[in-house]
């Protein structure tokens, strides 16, 4: 009797669990997909459909969702990586994919890890691409090793059900001995710009310089250049002015000869200042050579031939006449 109440009681347990195990199986029929996820099914073992988002019912015991995928776009970590370059020095490099999953259906089969995949095909193109490229010409061209990885990534698109977007790179560090021998070059660098600068500097201050002291001299030329011909234009109306003062006199002079009285009054006056220069050769400190008598005053008045001027016909001017004087025109 106690046997048979055990064995009942281990069957109504039985039942128990497998009462709850069918009804944890039909709950788990039930899904609910949230937006931008995917879930595959399988049926008995094959592909059946894909379930986006919403609510959806499945068969138990023969549906299942073996593969979720997230349609959100994914920042895939790439793991730093020895590569060389083409110049044999030793660099590691790291990067991030960017990419997100286009099929869900290859995205389960098509590959067994897509992420993974990924990385390791864009490692294999980096150190490609790097092998190619000198030290220098890696950290310029950063872009051209994307768009390459990029190339390589799209290629494997449709076969994967993936969509590649972009891939960066990160950090290409050196070992430790090349990155000092980068920062000399760089300072070196750094310093001959500098004394390239101050040369140029230097020049063009001494050009600046040398353009003021010729616009100095210029101006000093051209000002000393005007202020000769100011001086000479003074100069020639002095002159003219002095001329045309002594034209006028000696025309007055000769107005005053020519009138009646004028011939013994210039006499007068010739005497005077002959009495007073005489007046004045008595002096000690005058020493003058005379080839004439001053005694003989009236063969000195004589010899200036005063009686021999006369005035031209139009009673302007007066001219010489007599043995020295030149001949009239007759026209």
């Amino acid at each position: 009797m106690q046997l048979f109440t055990a064995l009942n009681n281990a069957s109504l347990g039985i039942l128990a669990l497998l009462a709850l195990y069918v009804a944890y199986k039909f709950l788990r029929a039930i899904r609910f997909v949230p937006q931008q996820r995917a879930y595959v099914v399988e049926r008995l073992g094959n592909y059946h459909k894909t379930l986006e988002a919403g609510f959806h019912a499945l068969v138990p015991f023969i549906d299942r969702v073996k593969y979720t995928h997230d349609l959100r776009e994914q920042a895939i970590p790439v793991e730093p990586q020895e590569c060389f370059t083409e110049d044999n020095v030793r660099v590691e490099v790291d990067g991030v994919i960017y990419l997100s999953v286009t099929n869900p259906v290859n995205a389960s089969y098509g590959v067994t890890d897509f992420r993974r995949a990924a990385i390791q095909l864009a490692q294999t193109t980096t150190r490609s691409v790097i092998g190619r490229m000198e030290l220098d010409t890696t950290f310029q061209e950063r872009a051209a090793i994307s768009r390459a990885v990029v190339e390589v990534l799209s290629e494997v698109e449709q076969t994967w059900g993936l969509k590649v977007h972009r891939y960066e790179i990160k950090n290409i560090d050196p070992p430790r001995t090349v990155q000092k021998a980068m920062e000399r070059q760089m300072t070196a660098e750094r310093e001959r710009r500098a004394t390239v600068a101050r040369s140029e500097g230097k020049q063009q201050s001494t050009v600046n310089d040398a353009e003021g002291e010729k616009q100095e001299l210029i101006n000093q030329s051209e000002g000393e250049k005007q202020r000769r011909i100011n001086e000479a234009e003074g100069q020639a109306k002095e002159i003219e002015a002095l001329a045309d003062a002594t034209a006028e006199a000696i025309e007055r002079v000769a107005q005053a000869v020519s009138a009646p009285g004028g011939e013994e009054a210039v006499k007068l006056r010739l005497a005077e200042q002959y009495l007073k220069t005489i007046s004045k050769l008595g002096k000690e400190e005058n020493e003058v050579l005379l080839p004439a008598d001053l005694t003989r005053y009236e063969s000195v008045i004589d010899g200036l031939s005063l009686d021999e001027f006369t005035l031209r016909p139009d009673g302007e001017t007066p001219s010489p006449a007599g043995d020295g004087a030149p001949e009239a025109d007759e026209n």
